[in-house]
């Protein structure tokens, strides 16, 4: 028994296009902020995660998005 795609698919894969073209139209300093916004977000409300699963790293960042 097969089963028809719902709107909430569509929706939903309307919106990752969006999200991709979005993201293929910024420069490469709005590409780096938006990564480092992404990095700050997990680490402010998931930081606790990486302790549990032992892959915190707890080095300095550098501006190239690599830890010391």
């Amino acid at each position: 028994m097969t089963r028809k795609p719902g709107l909430g698919s569509l929706l939903l894969l309307g919106a990752a296009a969006f999200g991709a073209y979005k993201y293929s139209k910024m420069s490469e300093e709005q590409k780096r902020d938006l990564v480092d916004k992404g990095k700050k977000f997990v680490n402010d409300n998931l930081g606790d995660l990486g302790n549990v699963l032992g892959t915190r790293n707890t080095g300095t960042p550098t501006g190239n998005g690599t830890i010391v």
